[in-house]
């Protein structure tokens, strides 16, 4: 018992780190137990705009195969999209953008994150996830851009 303690806590630290979605869908990928679980992510800074992310869930054979237990792989996928009137509220207008999601893909230092950057020059809203892992770097991405022009777009907060 107490040599499952520590794999019980690593457990709830995944399931407690950063903000989640809510989940719409699980695909099965094999008979391992390896799934890709699709979230609704819905833009806090922004009213109207939802992102769907889909990523990878190892199972617990695979996990004991790979005698890497306690982290997933950094693919992901993102595709967002105008549900309704969008009503932008105070967003980071910098390049920089801002995060409006994160999830822990490992016990410790990798993460699945959603950044949200404003386009002006073409009126447009970027939704960029990436994972971001100390050692390796984060070069796995994937983008979608959701065209503000002829949504009727508003701001809460008028831009300076």
């Amino acid at each position: 018992m107490t040599k499952l303690l520590p794999i019980l806590g690593a457990l709830i630290v995944l399931t407690a780190c950063g903000t989640r979605g809510t989940e719409v869908g699980s695909v099965g990928v094999d008979w391992t137990g390896n799934d890709i679980t699709i979230e609704s992510v819905e833009d806090p800074g922004v009213r109207g705009v939802v992102c769907h992310v889909a990523y990878f869930n190892r199972g617990f054979i695979d996990r004991v195969q790979q005698g890497n237990f306690f982290e997933d792989p950094s693919f992901s996928a993102i595709d967002c999209s105008a549900t309704g009137p969008v009503v932008i509220g105070d967003i980071a207008r910098g390049k920089g953008g801002e995060e409006i999601f994160r999830q822990g893909r490992s016990l410790i230092w990798k993460s699945l994150r959603v950044a949200r950057i404003y386009d002006a020059d073409n009126n447009s809203l970027i939704y960029l996830a990436h994972s971001r892992q100390v050692q390796k770097g984060s070069g796995k991405m994937s983008l979608s851009v959701v065209p503000l022009n002829g949504t009727g777009a508003t701001w809460a907060v008028q831009p300076r």
